[in-house]
Order: C-alpha cells, then structure tokens, then sequence
C-alpha cells in the first residue's frame, strides 16, 4: 500500500482510499473500511453446549445468531484479555481454559478487519456488563455443539465468525484438545 487517506471516521472505524500497486507496479485506488479487528469466542459448556447470541445487525435489520464477540477497541489490549473481557461483559461467563483457534477474515473486499477466534472451555457465571443498544437487546442461547453445526449446514447461522470457529472448535474437541 502506497498511500492510505482517511475520508471519514466514525467510533472505532474509518472508510479510506488508498492508492495500491499491481504485481507489475501499476498503480489503482480501492476504498475499504479500515478496522482495529475484533475477537470472537466459542464458549462450550460442560455439557456439551455452546453459549451463543441473538443479537441485532442493523446492516441486516434482524436479528443474527452468532458467537459472543467484540471490537479490539482497547489500544494495545492483547487479543486473549480482548477475548475474555468480551465474554464476561456479552454473556456472563469466564473460562479457565482457552485455546486459541485462528484467524477470520470476513470480508477482504470491502474491510481489512480480522477477528481473532478462541475456544472458551470450564466456564462459570459471572455479572453481564453489556454496553450499547445492541447488547441490551442481545439474547443468550445454548446450542449443542452438534446442534449449532447442523444450523450451519442449513443455512440457520450463516455469520462468518461463527461459522468459522463452530467448525474449528468441533475439530479441536473431536481430536481430544
């Protein structure tokens, strides 16, 4: 990338253009949403389920089923205590066991976000502590693993994040990790 202009910024993101070259050096523009990242969680309880969220996307205008996540929009906050901070505040849990599972880019043509995704294992309750609209009208769901990978497979939760990290997180257990 050559040269990156911000031509707006709201909370946490900022549209851009920036001017990139070709493997042959030609120079083009692209405008993209530039993004700090987020961090997503598949948190699995001892019996098998997974805590997930109803919660509403108003690029969508619906409701969206999804795993518990949230903006790296602490400067410097590493991506576990991103993770972990986002968990308890979104759903109500802490997890002595965590592993991380990879990397998720949503949309590479339109933003340069990337969500950084782990699995949450040994859970217990803890306060809510959820900010923004959004959050106040989240509601919580346990899935059974298996369950939630069949919604998956019917179309029932299409969130990229999620279905990324379902997928990874039920070969990690598969596998005895």
């Amino acid at each position: 990338m050559r040269e990156k202009k911000e031509l707006h910024s709201w909370g946490v993101w900022s549209l851009v253009e920036a001017t990139v070259a070709n493997s042959d050096g030609e120079l083009f523009e692209r405008t993209f949403v530039d993004s700090p990242g987020a961090v997503g969680a598949v948190a699995v309880t001892a019996d098998g389920d997974v805590v997930m969220v109803w919660q509403y996307r108003a690029p969508l205008d619906a409701m969206n089923l999804e795993i518990p996540a949230g903006m790296r929009d602490v400067d410097g906050e590493d991506i576990l205590l991103t993770a972990q901070r986002e968990l308890a505040e979104e759903v109500g849990f802490v997890a002595k066991k965590w592993d991380y599972l990879g990397n998720c880019v949503s949309a590479a043509g339109m933003t340069n976000s990337v969500v950084s995704l782990f699995l949450a294992r040994d859970l217990s309750r803890v306060d809510l502590d959820r900010h923004g609209p959004e959050e106040q009208e989240m509601q919580i769901s346990l899935i059974g693993l298996d369950d939630a990978l069949q919604m998956v497979e019917d179309g029932s939760i299409t969130d990229a994040k999620s279905v990324m990290g379902l997928m990874l997180a039920h070969r990690r257990i598969a596998r005895g990790q």
